[in-house]
């Protein structure tokens, strides 16, 4: 009731969050891992066998993590394919909570578990108006 005035704000709302949480994973996160080569590919894969027991084409596997974590938050962070993108971006931070949980990786889970979240809303709300989605 007293903040329906701020309604006709949701499109620059989530244009805001679209931009900041996916530029930052992309570029905070995902370009050392897209730039990082088949040996940093491979390590990152490697997470796979210890934790679901995939240990074939590890390489695969990390890279595959990587685009999303690179890709998919660029292609979310402008709106472009943004809910099979957010799929994506959300698999692969489950993934990365899970590594975290389990200490397969170092580190706390809560990071990839917020970016997860968030991702997953957008799934559900859309990208907004001001996104490529919309326009085409």
């Amino acid at each position: 009731m007293i903040w329906t005035h701020l309604d006709k704000y949701r499109d620059a709302g989530l244009l805001l969050l679209r931009l900041i949480f996916g530029a930052y994973l992309a570029f905070g996160h995902g370009l050392g891992k897209i730039t990082g080569g088949a040996e940093q590919w491979a390590q990152l894969g490697g997470v796979m066998d210890g934790l679901f027991g995939i240990g074939v084409l590890p390489t695969f596997w990390g890279f595959m993590a990587a685009v999303a974590e690179f890709v998919g938050a660029l292609l979310v962070a402008v709106g472009l394919a943004t809910r099979p993108a957010a799929i994506l971006v959300v698999i692969n931070m489950l993934v990365a909570a899970t590594a975290h949980m389990t200490g397969a990786i170092d580190g706390s889970p809560e990071l990839a578990l917020l970016y997860a979240a968030l991702f997953f809303s957008l799934i559900f709300t859309g990208p907004g108006k001001y996104s490529f989605d919309e326009n085409l």
